[in-house]
């Protein structure tokens, strides 16, 4: 695949500016085409643009900024890659102008290559075709896919081929070096016979060595072959012997009939073409390729060793001809000696000649093997570009798109409520408790603490207002003269709701008296702006504190009357268990209408329990979007249980969100466009 990659040049990309995005380029569609000669390291994933000026000049702006002008078809050479820029097309007659701006990018070679490689299918054509493969690759340019499949088909035929020729292509270069040198050596010898005689004037042999030469040529015949054999085994030592040799191909053995030495050749050879292929892809270092080398190594040593008993034995088998063969040249003797040297120099002539034959012989067929290889394998069909797109499916983006809308809101809203964990509406109260809601708090438009006043008509005061009617309607035929305010922790309105209440109630001409009975965290006096003075604190330790030096009219609520907390003790809940406290509210009672008792949060401390016995009703303070709604089990809690008496729910802060316009005060009041209707009063409150 990376052969692939480089014959394809696919490590170099091409885009145009797009509408929303870059645009990728391939094949015909590039105006211009860069030719890589060399690409470093730290050119992997660097852009450049080409500014296309005229049909022989270009701008080259690289990444950090800089540009350079050059011409199309000559030599840029980088700190980063050396390459040519050339046109495929007269750039003025492009038929879109964003052509004249290419953005480039170079990849790495191997990441591309294991990417497609990756992304190749396999798989079987046919289930009765067991033989036939199917390749498919998806692109987002179909033609490069087409262009890789036939590309990596072509590769795998010539690698295929060349590892076939390995062996065959080592053996002709060994037996053409063979060549070279036996035509040297038999056109010497031609020439010693041809002077020989020419210097002796011999024509023919003496007749009367006929019969000895007749009896001899066999032995001559004996030794020829032995000698072809001692010299070949002596070509294929000198072979293995030589360094360069090392790593290269060992020659068939050439007729040697010893099946140790065939068998040992061909392990030899087979090594060979392993490390040679384990090379392609593993580095020289690798303990695989070293093993190999070892093993070489090994088997070099075992072939030469072999070689040197063959060639022994053989020498051995021909002296012993020799020897036998000088029983009839003590015979020859006899003729001129002329004649024996021309014998020897015959016999030379015939064994050169004889061993040049047989190496002609061995390099035709050789070239024959090598002429005849082809690949293994056949093409049925070339890569095809299917008629439509695969990705992405439009019907599948639509689809994914009306889900996502769908599921994303409906998602969000979920996660919302998970977590959420305070009260968000009225209908969650309503669903967790019996206990009747008394009315709802809108958010205040002012920064004033008192905010209900003689005249105001702001839709705050106005659900005050419907608060107090409600109040009355749950008095019916009771007495309401006290009222607790508490809540589940700080924070949630109590003293506000109280000192509003209380103003609201001084509207309508009544005497209202506040009692700080927060001893722990005092805030009545400094909300009303009530200077340090004598409290109930100071009136449940002390004798002589009178009941009346601690009653005090306030200047923020004009006929609102307030007792303050006074310094908090260290012991608040047994210092509410006093009985001068019951004594106090009674004394309090007989003076004034109504008297709203201001407590600490019944969710935290357990003052408010205390004073049970001693108030008609209670008035529990919710916020909405800060009381938590595991919390709505204490007020249920006491409602069934009737810890406090009378309990009723009011809820603070009531925003639009809430779900409840009514309760926010839009369109509510006098001189909105619609007039309020008082409502009727729940089963709850009248009972």
């Amino acid at each position: 695949m990376e052969r692939v990659v480089q014959d394809l040049d696919l490590f170099t990309n091409y885009y145009i500016e797009g509408q929303f995005q870059d645009i990728e380029i391939y094949g015909k569609e590039l105006p211009i085409k860069l030719v890589v000669e060399s690409l470093h390291n730290s050119g992997y994933n660097k852009e450049l643009i080409i500014h296309t000026k005229d049909n022989n000049s270009f701008v080259l702006e690289e990444q950090d900024g800089k540009r350079s002008i050059h011409s199309f078809g000559k030599r840029i050479q980088k700190p980063y890659a050396t390459f040519t820029v050339l046109a495929t097309y007269k750039l003025n007659s492009t038929p879109t102008s964003n052509l004249n701006q290419v953005k480039v990018q170079f990849q790495n070679i191997q990441e591309v290559a294991s990417r497609y490689h990756n992304a190749i299918e396999v798989m079987q054509a046919g289930k009765t075709w067991t033989n036939v493969i199917k390749l498919e690759l998806t692109d987002s340019k179909p033609e490069r896919a087409k262009d890789i499949l036939n590309k990596l088909v072509e590769v795998y035929n010539k690698e295929s081929i060349e590892d076939k020729n390995v062996l065959a292509t080592n053996t002709l270069a060994f037996i053409d070096e063979r060549l070279k040198y036996l035509t040297t050596e038999l056109t010497g010898v031609e020439k010693n016979v041809e002077q020989y005689k020419s210097q002796n004037e011999v024509t023919d042999v003496n007749t009367q060595a006929s019969d000895y030469l007749a009896q001899a040529s066999d032995y001559n015949k004996q030794l020829s072959e032995w000698a072809i054999q001692i010299d070949i085994l002596r070509s294929i030592e000198k072979y293995l012997s030589q360094d360069k040799g090392e790593y290269r191909m060992v020659p068939s053995s050439l007729g040697i009939q010893d099946q140790t030495l065939m068998s040992l050749i061909g392990k030899f050879n087979e090594l060979q073409l392993e490390r040679e292929r384990m090379l392609r892809t593993t580095n020289p270092n690798n303990p695989l390729i070293q093993n190999i080398n070892e093993q070489l190594a090994n088997l070099r040593v075992n072939l030469l060793e072999n070689l040197r008993n063959i060639k022994r034995s053989l020498l051995i088998t021909s002296n012993k001809l020799q020897a036998t063969s000088g029983q009839f040249k003590s015979k020859i003797r006899k003729v001129p000696s002329m004649e024996r040297q021309l014998l020897e120099i015959n016999r030379q002539q015939s064994i050169k000649q004889n061993l040049y034959l047989y190496l002609l012989q061995k390099r035709e067929e050789t070239a024959l093997t090598l002429a005849s290889s082809v690949s293994h394998i056949r093409i049925i069909d070339p890569a095809l570009v299917e008629g439509f797109s695969v990705l992405p499916s439009k019907s599948t983006v639509y689809l994914m798109s009306l889900l996502l809308g769908l599921l994303i809101p409906f998602a969000g809203i979920y996660l919302k409520n998970i977590f959420k964990n305070k009260i968000q509406t009225k209908k969650e109260i309503e669903d967790a408790t019996n206990a009747p809601i008394l009315g709802e708090l809108c958010q205040k438009d002012s920064p004033d603490f008192v905010v209900v006043k003689k005249g105001s008509r702001a839709p705050i005061v106005e659900l005050f207002r419907l608060i107090r009617a409600k109040l009355h309607f749950a008095a019916v035929d009771k007495e309401n003269k006290v009222m607790l305010i508490t809540s589940s922790m700080s924070g949630e309105g109590k003293t506000f709701f109280g000192v509003n209440l209380a103003a609201s109630l001084v509207l309508t001409g009544k005497k209202v008296l506040v009692i700080d009975l927060d001893l722990r965290s005092p805030r009545l006096s400094a909300e009303l702006g009530l200077s340090t003075g004598l409290g109930v604190s100071n009136y449940l330790v002390s004798g002589k504190t009178q009941i009346h030096d601690l009653i005090r009219l306030t200047d923020m609520v004009p006929g609102l009357y307030a007792i303050s907390a006074g310094p908090i003790p260290p012991d608040p809940a047994e210092m509410l268990l006093s009985k001068k406290l019951s004594h106090l509210i009674n004394e309090v009672k007989q003076s004034f209408d109504h008297i709203i008792i201001d407590t600490s949060p019944i969710g935290q401390v357990a003052d408010a329990l205390v004073l049970s016995p001693l108030v008609d009703s209670t008035i529990y303070l919710m916020r909405y979007n800060y009381t938590y709604r595991k919390q709505i089990e204490m007020i249920d809690e006491i409602y069934r249980n009737r810890t406090l008496p009378h309990p009723m729910i009011v809820l603070n802060d009531a925003r639009k969100e809430n779900g409840n316009g009514y309760g926010y005060g839009y369109g509510y009041g006098y001189g909105y466009e619609n007039k309020y209707q008082a409502p009727t009063p729940s089963k709850e409150l009248l009972s």
